[in-house]
């Protein structure tokens, strides 16, 4: 049991060392208490001084002893607190270092306390628990890594707090959401700020009972903010979490589904109204043909208004509900553009307009849906020719650029407002809608020629000014 024997020879010299001097110790009282028994006879002088010559040998034996049995004692103390007090003194030190996150190697330590035999049952065991704790440590550190990545890089704003209102934690999300500057440090700072009349305790000790969800408009966004307690480790509440969403976009999807339902119900209310009043006038009374014929042609104009309405709105929905089943062929467009403006040829020749078709020489084929960008074509060449006051000028325009082939249609007409060329796409937005109904638009038409674009991987491009005209350019991909 060599791990051992430094051990055992501390013990035994300690036990040793104890029995000398006990034996020694009695020897010495023992002669001291013979000497005092016998006492100043003159025949016994010899006696006395043979028992205090023993006695005087003994005591210096017992000093000499006691001399090197301290300096051995030191000795072996030095050898116990440079084998086992300093390595553990070590030992803690890095232990606490590894608690404060540092990279220290404990088996360096562990090595010396091996090293040093006494404590040698003790080594495999520190072993033991240094790899577990450096394991444990190591795993830790990953996790918190890997946290701290995932609240930096989050869309979502997060804020912990603790019961005090201090700030824990904060990622860049939500300083940004919540346009925070660094004074705005503490939970009451932030949520006054933003008017929100909540406070730690309502939320630690009254969640079940109060609600910890607010909706707030901060600048041009808008968030949602949810509050929710956190517990320490005995289950105590230790602070509170506020998770900051933007649902800018969900807002601006909600208020145009308002807009979209208002809308369309304005758009069938109006016509139906016509429809209703001119048949229940009809049914009414007794008119003459020419009243009748005109009645009856103002329910016709509005049934098939609203027949367009619908039509439109059907079209819509599929391409939301990717029902469309398209036939993509490859077409020239310049033959496509020429068929559209023989087909509107009767409405160009009621207004006086001057339509130009100019196609370049070397345009490629355009792989499409065939259907789908001759709609888009007729939509935007029928706008230019509502919207271009009698006897204009409009020009159109076939060419290719890199891998594309496109479509300009330009007009001297009425124009678009600036203001309003951000909307022009939304579903029954009309810049003028007086006159949008008059000419018998559905509001749908540019809505429904992005939805096609954007299915054939093309695009659309409008500029416009007022009084001047409007320039529109279509892209469709070309075959490779």
């Amino acid at each position: 049991m060599k791990k051992n024997i430094n051990l055992k020879i501390v013990i035994i010299f300690f036990v040793v060392g104890l029995i000398l001097m006990a034996g020694l110790g009695l020897s010495y009282m023992f002669m001291l208490n013979q000497l005092e028994g016998i006492g100043n006879i003159q025949e016994n002088i010899e006696l006395i001084d043979s028992i205090q010559s023993q006695l005087l040998q003994t005591k210096m034996l017992l000093i000499i002893f006691m001399i090197g049995y301290t300096i051995i004692s030191l000795l072996i103390g030095g050898f116990v607190l440079k084998s086992v007090v300093s390595p553990m003194k070590k030992l803690i030190k890095s232990a606490e270092k590894i608690a404060s996150g540092e990279n220290v190697k404990l088996e360096d330590n562990i090595q010396n306390l091996g090293n040093a035999g006494d404590v040698g049952d003790l080594e495999n065991a520190f072993s033991i628990v240094t790899n577990e704790l450096n394991q444990k440590l190591s795993e830790v550190n990953r996790q918190k890594r890997q946290i701290e990545t995932i609240l930096l890089h989050m869309t979502d704003g997060i804020i912990a707090f603790d019961m005090q209102g201090n700030i824990i934690h904060i990622n860049p999300a939500a300083k940004a959401l919540l346009d925070l500057k660094d004074k705005d440090n503490t939970f009451d700072k932030i949520f006054k700020k933003l008017d929100i009349d909540i406070n730690i305790e309502k939320i630690v000790y009254l969640e079940n009972w109060t609600s910890s969800e607010q909706r707030k408009n901060v600048g041009n966004k808008y968030v949602n903010i949810l509050f929710a307690p956190f517990q320490d480790e005995n289950d105590r509440p230790a602070g509170v979490v506020a998770l900051i969403q933007d649902i800018t976009e969900h807002v601006k999807l909600d208020n145009m589904r308002k807009e979209f339902v208002a809308d369309v119900s304005h758009e069938l209310k109006t016509p139906i109204t016509s429809i209703m009043g001119y048949s229940d006038t009809l049914l009414e009374g007794d008119y003459d043909e020419e009243t009748r014929k005109k009645f009856l042609n103002v329910i016709s104009s509005e049934a098939r208004r609203m027949a367009r309405l619908v039509t439109d709105l059907l079209t819509l929905s599929r391409y939301d509900n990717k029902k469309v089943n398209q036939e993509v062929t490859t077409f020239d467009l310049g033959e496509l553009v020429k068929k559209c403006q023989e087909k509107l040829r009767f409405e160009i020749e009621k207004k006086g307009h001057n339509v130009e078709c100019f196609v370049t020489a070397s345009v490629p084929p355009v792989v499409a849906d065939k259907d789908g960008i001759e709609r888009v074509v007729l939509n935007i060449l029928s706008n230019a020719i509502k919207y271009t006051p009698d006897n204009g000028v409009i020009k159109v325009y076939v060419g290719f650029v890199y891998n594309d082939a496109y479509i300009k249609i330009i007009d001297n007409g009425i124009g678009i407002p600036e203001e309003d060329m951000e909307r022009i796409f939304e579903r029954f937005y009309r810049v003028d809608k007086a006159r949008s109904r008059e000419l018998g638009g559905t509001g749908l038409g540019l809505s429904i020629a992005k939805e096609i674009l954007d299915k054939n991987k093309g695009s659309i491009d409008i500029k416009s000014k007022v009084g001047k005209g409007t320039e529109v350019v279509i892209r469709i991909p070309t075959k490779k």
